[in-house]
């Protein structure tokens, strides 16, 4: 990273990051601008629609009471005209930007000549094969294969599990506690949300995740890493663990919905070592963290890890598009034909935008952008949490980032009233986010990887009013109108 240091001795973020001007034009202008309260009068009208019309499943409307209308780089417009500055890109998966004039021009040529194509070669796939794989971790850029399954990240996990199954003979599978993996029936499996039903009995077991800030091992930083490693160790030694011997560990290298947890440096080389040791294959699920979002092409590359099966959505898709597949190592290819398939396995419009927005990311250096981004991100928040008492811990790797809030810094008792509160006032004020966690009292920030550094700024800058009131609201009433 380019970071000069300024007098004060502070680094200096702005000089290093990159195109800055370029992507400042990206955006609806101005913004943010929200004319009156949430939702707005045509808003309303789509929403009583939807509840009419759609099931009691979907969830991000009932935290966003928006309809959306349109959406440029790091901004989004609603239905209403009102604008928002977009902290989620769809659970980060538009890390090129909403719209992006590079992606957009490549889906609609593809658009013209092929849209459907099951898993036949065509140049399109061909193409995004050839400018994906030499960006993948570890031997997989070299060894790698691809698979086209169904069109979203349950769908990769599912065809990652199956895999390793298929290969070892072996049916159980070993993910951590605070994981998230998709929710068809294979997937959820793999995860660790106990509040709703599951498929059944499932040979999964879950072990610790180093979460530093709520150690599941009581021990602190330092050593909580290596009390988790060792746990999974002990479990593929011990014949008595009660965990027989897995057909693969999955794991994300940075949690996302678990809270943007990101475990402590040694902890995933550990579990590469161990599986690497005991034959077990390791599954790397880079569905949110891939393509740039942490400051790396994916995460996992930070400490050198190179996994047999990397699992791959979201930003695949470029814009939007639903696309997901998997990358393995080609020594795991003993599938025998058709022994997994789907109907939209080669959707060649998602394909050709997928090209388009590797090669603008590459193109564009996002991931060093989003490393930048990320710092002068952190700076600020943890300048700003020296006057948010409820702020319990920050986190977070390039513009991946998790803001955890508690009712006191001392017992860290979550608070996931105010999360859910700072969501409301937040949108209320022109920016959208998440909230996730163990708890649901974490915010996390995963805007567009193209965001200018004032729009960055500005919608962090919004979240910290949005916080403090929220504090005065909830925590001392009487202080709501001082």
């Amino acid at each position: 990273m380019n970071r000069a240091v300024g007098q004060d001795g502070r680094q200096s973020h702005g000089q290093g990051i990159k195109q800055d001007t370029l992507f400042e034009d990206f955006q609806f202008a101005p913004a943010p601008v929200v004319d009156g309260p949430l939702p707005g009068p045509l808003s309303r009208t789509l929403l009583a629609e939807q509840e009419e019309l759609e099931s009691r499943a979907r969830s991000y409307p009932r935290m966003l009471p928006i309809a959306m209308d349109a959406g440029l780089g790091a901004t989004i417009r609603d239905v209403d005209g009102n604008t928002f500055i977009d902290f989620f890109a769809g659970a980060g998966v538009l890390n090129v930007g909403h719209s992006n004039p590079a992606v957009l021009q490549a889906a609609a040529r593809q658009q013209g000549r092929l849209i459907h194509a099951l898993d036949f070669p065509t140049p399109t796939k061909s193409r995004l094969m050839q400018v994906l794989r030499p960006l993948l971790p570890g031997r997989l850029a070299h060894s790698g294969i691809f698979h086209f399954g169904g069109p979203t990240g349950s769908d990769a996990v599912e065809a990652a599990i199956k895999v390793a199954r298929s290969c070892t003979g072996r049916d159980g599978i070993v993910a951590f506690r605070g994981s998230y993996h998709g929710m068809t029936a294979g997937a959820r499996s793999v995860s660790s949300d106990s509040r709703g039903p599951t498929s059944g009995p499932a040979p999964v077991h879950f072990l610790p995740y180093p979460y530093a800030y709520r150690s599941p091992t009581g021990l602190d930083e330092g050593t909580c890493w290596q009390t988790c490693a060792a746990l999974l160790e002990s479990c593929l030694t011990d014949p008595l663990s009660g965990v027989p011997k897995p057909a693969a560990v999955i794991i994300e290298p940075i949690q996302g919905e678990g809270g943007t947890i990101v475990p402590p440096s040694g902890f995933l080389p550990a579990i590469r070592q161990i599986t690497s040791k005991h034959g077990v294959i390791l599954i790397v699920d880079e569905i949110q963290t891939g393509f740039g979002r942490t400051g790396d092409m994916f995460a996992c590359e930070r400490e050198q890890v190179s996994p047999d099966i990397v699992t791959l959505s979201k930003a695949l898709g470029g814009i939007g598009y639903p696309l997901s597949c998997i990358a393995y190592d080609k020594r795991l290819d003993r599938w025998e034909p058709g022994a997994h398939i789907g109907t939209f396995r080669g959707h060649q419009v998602a394909m050709a935008a997928g090209a388009a927005a590797i090669e603008f990311i590459v193109r564009a250096e996002l991931p060093t952008r989003a490393a930048e981004l990320g710092d002068v991100a952190m700076d600020f928040l943890r300048h700003a949490a020296e006057d948010l008492p409820a702020v319990g811990d920050i986190r977070g790797r390039g513009l991946l980032i998790g803001v955890e809030l508690v009712r006191d810094r001392q017992t860290k008792e979550p608070w996931p009233e105010i999360a859910s509160g700072v969501l409301r006032a937040c949108a209320n004020c022109g920016l959208i986010c998440e909230v996730g966690g163990h708890f649901g009292n974490v915010v996390r920030f995963l805007p567009p990887l193209t965001i200018s550094r004032r729009l960055l700024e500005q919608g962090l800058e919004i979240f910290a009013a949005c916080l403090r009131k929220q504090e005065v609201e909830l925590a001392y009433p009487s202080r709501a109108c001082s």
